[in-house]
């Protein structure tokens, strides 16, 4: 770990004023320490913004929930407004990392937390997020892990959150405070696609701090849900994994909300499933077929050839789960 100075923001000016002059924020720690112990990241000065007032889960006037950035995973998980009203967000943090990491990593830190690529995390391997223009070991490396959505010929990492794939599905918002004042991202605009500048991961400005994640009114009644396959069930970043949101009124499906992890650079919107569901009744071969156009797009490489079928099989599961016709 190299050398770095630390300093505690007692309010958000402080915190703005002293990201505006570079330095990192940090709250948990959960992802930013192991990367600084792997010298992946090397700050030269940390800003601690844990003691700001960015820790409550509120009702929005719309009827949508605001969760302000430094509620932590465990919190958010067992907030009851979240429970009652949006239960893929909690599912999906209760099948991230471990109950220990939860109770430290913040909601903020989560949706910033960077890939999982064994490539990106090691020093002496060619990664073009890392270290831009020194190509990527992961194409022509071991890649089971990595993306076959969004993928470019700079990069091909998925990003690892599972909250952040509910947060892509609902169709969430990022609010941000900066230098120059208050700002509101949607989810789909806040983290970015490679592209040719895998460096690059968030649309977040210099000295910018989130502030809170807020998801929209949807109309009722909505059954949502999230499904997470895993090479094993403790403490596994996914294979692939789906987020859903349905309303069903009538006997018809009237909105669909749908979005993918473990497959894509980021969390995968699939616009494609959510057609072909709306407007249908649910039944087990609507749900095959909406499942059908989930990889629509998709780019395997070597190792990763399985995914396409893994994906729309994990999303027809999971589209009966919360359809009521498992």
């Amino acid at each position: 770990m190299y050398p770095f100075a630390y300093t505690r923001a007692s309010d958000t000016r402080e915190a703005l004023n002293a990201g505006r002059r570079g330095g990192r924020y940090i709250a948990g720690g959960t992802t930013l320490v192991d990367l600084m112990r792997e010298t992946v990241e090397r700050p030269e000065t940390l800003v601690d913004i844990s003691g700001l007032p960015l820790r409550e889960v509120t009702a929005t006037e719309r009827g949508g929930l605001r969760i302000g950035a430094l509620v932590t995973m465990s919190q958010a998980a067992a907030d009851r407004k979240v429970r009652s009203l949006y239960p893929v967000i909690s599912e999906a943090l209760e099948l991230s990392a471990s109950a220990q990491l939860r109770n430290m990593a913040t909601i903020g830190g989560n949706i910033m937390q960077r890939t999982r690529c064994t490539y990106f995390r090691d020093v002496t391997a060619a990664c073009n997020k890392r270290e831009p223009g020194s190509g990527c070991a992961a194409r022509e490396g071991f890649n089971r892990m990595h993306a076959i959505l969004g993928t470019s010929d700079d990069c091909v990492a998925t990003h690892p959150s599972d909250v952040a794939v509910a947060f892509a599905a609902l169709e969430a918002s990022v609010h941000l405070l900066g230098p120059d004042g208050e700002r509101t991202l949607p989810f789909a605009d806040f983290l970015l696609r490679p592209g040719s500048t895998p460096n690059r991961e968030q649309a977040v400005q210099q000295g910018e701090l989130i502030t809170a994640v807020e998801i929209p009114a949807l109309p009722r009644p909505l059954r949502s849900g999230y499904l997470k396959v895993r090479d094993r069930q403790s403490y596994e970043f996914a294979l692939t994994s789906a987020a859903v949101a349905l309303h069903v009124s009538g006997g018809v499906i009237r909105e669909a909300k749908v979005a993918a992890g473990g497959v894509g650079t980021v969390p995968w919107k699939l616009p494609a499933v959510e057609q072909h569901l709306v407007g249908e009744h649910p039944s087990e071969a609507l749900w095959a077929a909406a499942a059908a156009r989930a990889a629509e797009g998709a780019r395997p490489l070597r190792h990763n050839r399985f995914k396409p079928e893994l994906l729309q099989r994990t999303v027809e599961r999971q589209l009966r789960i919360v359809g009521g016709t498992k």
